[in-house]
């Protein structure tokens, strides 16, 4: 047995010796083909039915464009579609839009249970929270809230369970009609039947929302803003409320404040 053991000792190692030998070889070998076969040119001549089946396979394939050199494909142009869209395929772009919350998944139609019919505005700070938080409890579930945060401060919100149903829009400090004519566009609210810019401090002790649109659909009016209370010092004799009446439309001002009752600052 002793023998047998050091007669086998020389015979592994020529084993192990001529697979290290082939391996160099074979790497040797690999990188000469490696290097040349880019000047080597190769022409197989297939039945053009074969082609045909190749082709419909690889158009199908995740290929893109530039995967087939200069071969040509149809040109998208989609004259209906919006201005500066026309190349983009047919039913991806839309002409008009809304502040809908929507999910990234399942289908569209289960996005909302109820769909606001109205939309709420305000331009708001941080330390208005609490006055914010006790106005939007005067709007039902009707009402789209959308806030404008000039102070960048929107997470902090959550604290607040309406705030995760509502749109925040978050930028520098700017008027309410800033935000308005910049995010206000009537291609993204047409959805909405009436809109509510609001100042963020006004009182709503004694305002009810519901009761509002009521008024604004009786009268037909298109342009309104609620009265407020006589009695806190106001400037504008159109601004108060009048208890006699359920709304008002000419105001008689203080002399010389309005020349003309149909242009601004007295109407428009």
């Amino acid at each position: 047995m002793g023998t047998m053991h050091r007669s086998g000792a020389p015979r592994r190692t020529n084993e192990n010796a001529k697979v290290i030998i082939t391996t160099i070889l074979g790497i040797v070998f690999g990188t000469f083909i490696g290097i040349t076969l880019p000047s080597v040119s190769f022409k197989i001549n297939l039945p053009s039915g074969f082609m045909s089946s190749l082709d419909g396979k690889l158009l199908s394939g995740d290929k893109s464009p530039e995967d087939f050199g200069s071969r040509k494909f149809p040109e998208i142009y989609v004259p209906t579609n919006p201005r500066g869209a026309e190349v983009l395929p047919p039913g991806i772009v839309v002409a008009k839009t809304d502040f809908y919350l929507r999910r990234l998944w399942g289908e569209p139609n289960e996005d909302l249970k109820k769909k606001p019919k109205y939309l709420v505005t305000f331009t708001v700070g941080f330390d208005q929270r609490n006055h914010i938080n006790g106005v939007v409890k005067k709007f039902s579930e009707d009402f789209q809230i959308l806030l404008f945060h000039y102070d960048g401060r929107t997470t902090e919100w959550d604290q607040f369970e309406w705030s995760k149903n509502a749109i925040h829009i978050s930028t520098r400090k700017q008027t309410k009609w800033w935000f308005a004519k910049r995010f206000l566009h009537p291609d993204v609210v047409s959805a909405y039947e009436y809109i509510f810019i609001w100042d963020e401090d006004l009182g709503v002790e004694h305002f009810n929302a519901d009761k509002y649109i009521e008024l604004v659909k009786k009268h037909g009016l298109e342009i309104s803003q609620p009265g407020l209370e006589p009695n806190n010092g106001l400037t504008w004799e159109m601004t108060k409320r009048r208890g006699d009446r359920e709304v008002h439309k000419d105001t008689k001002e203080k002399p010389g404040w309005c020349k003309d009752p149909h242009l601004p600052p007295c109407a428009a």
